[in-house]
């Protein structure tokens, strides 16, 4: 480092001061290369033994705030290779990126606030901290950001993972960490040896702290005395204070009797009153305990954020079965607090059922639940009212698993035939027939995700599964997998899928964006040339299907990673490949950027940067421009706080590439599932950057979304959406006028993203 370089990290340094500043980081990070990594406290020789004793075999590992330290790196290179980084510095994220993406391609890196962390609950076993908690526990800011830290480091934490803090344990930074983690943790705190030639210092401690899935208190343990540490007086003194007063607060009260529930991260001297309201209260609970009840339930208690009213109910509980537990609605709080406002209750109680329930019957664990939920009803002059039990219902009246796989890509697979309790009016009127089954095709690593969705009918005529639903899928070498297959009376053996309905509105609802470019699909037509297309994500194969049969000329490529998904769509969607219909078995991001958009032979295999292309299709059209692509994919890393697509399909290189490879009045389609408003914001405003123009289309609830960016410089106004989709309607070929409303319908919600 030149001297001029020096003097400026110096004087940076000396001037940070506030140490949660983003700029002022983002300027460290400039001066300081990735070369140089500015490491907090012990380095590698230190703490590799004292830290990896601590992990299990190959665990999903969180370092937050993880600068330009080399541990990750060293954590990587020993063996553990699932590592996500995350850091507030956009500067150093890009620096590590480029550091490691080719040394160490399966560590993941991320531009994040570490105090509102965009990761789904309990996905890590391991969340390692370099001195971050004490860099946001500055005496001046106060405890807020270090308890809003902690709030996340708890909720993304797999019950039995840890969180290893690495702190100099200071002792507001100590109170902090030991309330936090008092019911249902396990704590203890080790001293990390210095170097041999180090002269008496700071001294470096680690705190382990384990999640239960008990709300026991236990005494924090140490590993050392005041004879093995080097440190100074005043730090072994504080120490050892702040350990002996709060193990004498867990021993005073970790065997009260009154206690039926804990309030988990809540100062044991400082709980609230319960017996009273309190605007915008939210609550992570555990109740029960053995003894007192069957069963131990992890709740959430919140109260309403205004105290006029109206209110159903003055205090209601909330079941949320096992199947369901983990999904946004009910897992985050943002999606909790939604429950809250249709429940119309003062005071909800919502209860988060789990595998330990999974053999009582609803009546069990209501009567098991209502002595524990009444000590939680706020108080009134009616004490004796009855608390009412609401429950989530998937809304099936009956469901037959036709067949299961697992898949080294995908994970378990279910194939199954529902019949819902209720169908959209459509439906209906097209298939007036009392109970519509629906073939679904759900993938269980995405909380249950049901990927696809079809309409069975018995009328033979319909170009769909025959002979080849009854037969295996066709194993692949590609893949691990073991299947079971159950036959279900007249919903496997007799009725057919039917391609000429899209039974998923968000399919309807791509469809339905086609509408932008109409003017030149409708000129492609007349001029009895073909559009390009291509599709990333197969599915069950129902949206090329239902392209490929009313869009004649239209070219449809679609590719698919695991070939797995392939066999399931041919043996139990009637999916079928032809000349203008074909499947790739690629790697989505790798085709797009290779440019081997529709221009591989049918019968080729094409090998590039190590990435195997296998088409499937008996002939391809040589151009490298597209007219559409479409990202229909589910997430695979839950991670990155979308359901859909993967985080790499909304990268800034990615959607550049994208643009590049789309003709001038070619259009993108992305299918958007994201609960948390903050990663929409920041998906469109990546896509703002580069097409010309962008609109959207909101499905149900506001929770899916699909975006489309256009390429042309000028581009239809909103009122001219009706006409457009009226030129659309004429062009495609639809068998049913309910199909024609529906697409107009949706059209017309489209809105422009400015």
């Amino acid at each position: 480092m030149g001297k001029k370089k020096k003097e400026q990290l110096g004087n940076l340094l000396d001037t940070l001061g506030d140490f949660t500043s983003k700029e002022n980081w983002d300027e460290f990070f400039k001066i300081r290369s990735s070369d140089e990594p500015f490491e907090w406290y012990a380095d590698w020789s230190q703490l590799k033994t004292p830290l990896i004793s601590h992990f299990s075999q190959n665990p999903q590992i969180l370092v937050p705030g993880c600068g330009n330290s080399r541990l990750s790196e060293h954590l990587y290179d020993a063996g553990f290779n699932q590592i996500t980084n995350v850091d507030f510095s956009k500067v150093v994220i890009s620096d590590m990126l480029r550091r490691n993406v080719r040394q160490r391609p399966g560590m993941l890196w991320r531009v994040m606030d570490i105090t509102k962390m965009q990761f789904e609950d309990a996905i890590f076993d391991v969340v390692v901290d370099k001195g971050g908690l004490d860099a946001l526990m500055e005496p001046e800011l106060g405890p807020d950001l270090g308890k809003q830290y902690l709030s996340e480091v708890k909720r993304v934490l797999k019950i039995g993972g840890k969180f290893i803090c690495l702190t100099l344990a200071e002792a507001h930074v100590l109170g902090l960490l030991f309330s936090t983690f008092r019911f249902g943790w396990k704590m203890s705190i080790h001293v990390i040896p210095q170097k041999p030639s180090s002269k008496p210092s700071l001294q470096t401690f680690m705190a382990v702290v384990e999640k239960e899935s008990s709300s026991m208190l236990h005494e924090i343990m140490s590993s050392f005395d005041n004879s093995s540490l080097v440190c100074s007086g005043d730090q072994a003194r504080g120490l050892f204070e702040a350990l002996e007063s709060e193990n004498q607060i867990r021993r005073g009260n970790s065997s009260g009797s009154d206690i039926s529930f804990s309030l988990e991260g809540l100062q044991l001297e400082d709980k609230p009153d319960l017996s009273k309201l309190s605007e915008g209260r939210r609550l992570q609970l555990t109740l029960g305990r053995q003894g007192s009840s069957c069963f131990i339930y992890k709740a959430v208690l919140l109260d309403s954020q205004s105290q006029s009213g109206p209110f159903q109910y003055h205090c209601g509980v909330f079941i949320v079965p096992k199947t369901r537990s983990r999904e946004w609605l009910f897992s985050s709080e943002e999606g909790q607090w939604m429950v809250f406002e249709s429940a119309k209750a003062a005071r909800l109680i919502m209860v988060l059922l789990d595998s330990s329930h999974a053999n009582a019957s609803m009546e069990d664990i209501q009567k098991d639940l209502s002595p524990l939920v009444r000590q939680l009803a706020p108080s009134k002059d009616d004490v004796g009212a009855q608390i009412p039990f609401l429950t989530a219902g998937d809304g099936i009246k009956q469901r037959n698993v036709v067949h299961q796989v697992t898949s080294s890509f995908t994970g378990p697979i279910i194939v199954e035939d529902v019949v819902y309790e209720n169908v959209d009016d459509d439906v209906s009127r097209i298939f007036p027939t009392k109970d519509l089954i629906f073939r679904r095709l759900v993938f269980q690593r995405s909380e249950s995700l049901v990927q696809s969705e079809a309409l069975l009918t018995r009328e033979s005529s319909h170009k769909t599964v025959g002979d080849s639903e009854r037969k295996k899928p066709v194993s692949s070498s590609k893949s691990k997998k073991r299947g079971t297959q159950r036959k279900t009376g007249e919903s496997f053996n007799q009725l057919k899928v039917y391609h000429g309905y899209l039974a998923s509105s968000y399919h309807t609802g791509i469809l339905s964006g086609f509408v932008l470019i109409s003017s030149y699909m409708e000129s492609v037509a007349s001029s009895n040339t073909s559009a390009k297309a291509v599709i990333i994500g197969l599915g069950a194969g129902l949206l090329p299907m239902f392209l490929h049969g009313c869009m004649p000329f239209l070219h449809v490529e679609v590719v698919e990673l695991d070939p797995v998904v392939l066999d399931l769509a041919k043996g139990y969607f009637g999916f079928t490949e032809e000349e203008h219909l074909q499947v790739h078995i690629a790697d989505g991001i790798q085709f797009i950027r290779d440019s081997n958009v529709v221009s591989n032979s049918g019968n080729d295999d094409a090998a590039s940067n190590g990435i195997c292309t296998t088409s499937h299709g008996k002939g391809g059209v040589n151009n490298t421009k597209v007219d559409i692509i479409i990202i229909d994919v589910d997430s695979a890393d839950s991670s990155s706080g979308m359901t859909c697509p993967a985080a790499d399909f909304v990268e800034h290189s990615f959607l550049q590439t994208v643009k590049k490879n789309l003709s001038e009045n070619g259009l993108f389609v992305i299918n958007l599932v994201a609960r948390s408003q903050a990663i929409k914001d920041q998906v469109i405003s990546r896509m703002k950057e580069v097409f010309n123009h962008l609109f959207c289309l909101k499905g149900e609830e506001d929770v899916n979304e699909v975006i489309f960016g256009v390429c042309s410089e000028s581009s239809i106004e909103e009122d001219c959406l009706p006409k457009a989709a009226c030129r659309l309607e004429k062009l495609l070929k639809l068998k049913h006028p309910e199909m024609s409303q529906s697409l107009i319908d949706a059209a017309s919600k489209i809105r422009r993203l400015t």
